[in-house]
């Protein structure tokens, strides 16, 4: 018996034995493609802010104003001037990876061509930290066939792990997030992720650079109504009268060596509150036990 192959399937798995099969793939329109559900609040996304905690949450892939409480906190400064961060919950120290691709012979990113990621909020090595890789592509490279990191790798372009990470959090389409340290864009960006579109916002107030394939920390030092294993302890920021001033001191502003957005927090004892005002005083203060979290906490307003 003669079996009949298709002159098609033929094609394509010439394509596949000869590394080209990406050849085959034909180019997807950012602003026709469907935009990825997102959410970042559901059990196993968050850390600090779940919705199974607080149902005044938005709900699944509903838009995030990050301008509301409890997405943002206003903090001192290490001089002691009020420092506005955003509030992004927890992070690891492990960046996932972003593609960025690069003609041959050029040294500037394929114009038209969106960034590749391969993990959203709630997957299994998800990071708003993300590493650079750069991809070699040939110089006849037409923009936006490749769509996602899988046919990405299996294209065998030649990839580039780089030191360089970017601040890239993936939220729900139409999220708003006002603010950047001095001036940054507020607009937010397009990467590709499985063939649809993700959303994300750029914090770029200091350049961060992975030191040994990690994203480097710095400290906060948070001040709460009630410490940690109190009742009710370690919920709410202690403020000031009448005002969303905390006492949470930040180790380190945007321009400082060791700036980081991901923070390490240390709690100091809510009884020293009115004496903490300034990173000296804050690291005079008592320390007392906590769980060992860092959290995403871009500053974006530093009063001077």
């Amino acid at each position: 018996m003669k079996i009949r192959i298709a002159p098609l399937f033929i094609a394509a798995l010439f394509a596949a034995v000869t590394g080209s099969a990406h050849a085959a793939t034909q180019p997807k329109d950012p602003d026709k493609s469907q935009v990825v559900s997102v959410d970042r609040f559901s059990d196993v996304a968050g850390t600090l802010l779940r919705r199974s905690a607080d149902a005044t949450l938005p709900g699944p892939n509903q838009p995030i104003n990050y301008a509301k409480q409890p997405f943002n906190t206003l903090g001192l400064s290490p001089a002691g001037k009020p420092v506005l961060y955003y509030h992004l919950d927890v992070q690891s120290t492990t960046p996932a990876p972003v593609y960025v691709l690069y003609r041959d012979g050029d040294n500037e990113p394929v114009q038209g061509q969106l960034n590749i990621i391969d993990t959203i909020p709630g997957e299994k090595g998800y990071n708003d930290f993300r590493q650079v890789w750069r991809v070699q592509v040939p110089k006849d490279y037409v923009v936006n066939t490749i769509a996602d990191a899988s046919t990405l790798i299996q294209s065998g372009y030649k990839r580039q792990k780089t030191d360089m990470l970017i601040n890239m959090p993936v939220v729900p389409d139409k999220s708003y997030a006002p603010l950047r340290f001095k001036g940054g864009t507020t607009k937010l960006q397009s990467a590709w992720y499985r063939g649809l579109v993700a959303k994300f916002f750029v914090f770029d107030e200091a350049p961060l650079t992975a030191s040994g394939d990690q994203v480097p920390t710095s400290p906060i030092y948070d001040g709460f109504t009630a410490n940690p294993g109190q009742p009710n302890g370690g919920e709410r920021f202690h403020m000031e009268p009448n005002t969303l001033q905390t006492h949470n001191i930040v180790g380190t502003v945007p321009g400082d060596k060791d700036y980081s957005p991901l923070w390490l927090r240390i709690v100091y004892d809510s009884a020293a509150w009115s004496s903490v005002h300034d990173l000296a005083t804050a690291t005079r203060a008592k320390v007392v036990p906590a769980d060992l979290l860092l959290i995403n906490c871009p500053i974006v307003s530093v009063k001077d």
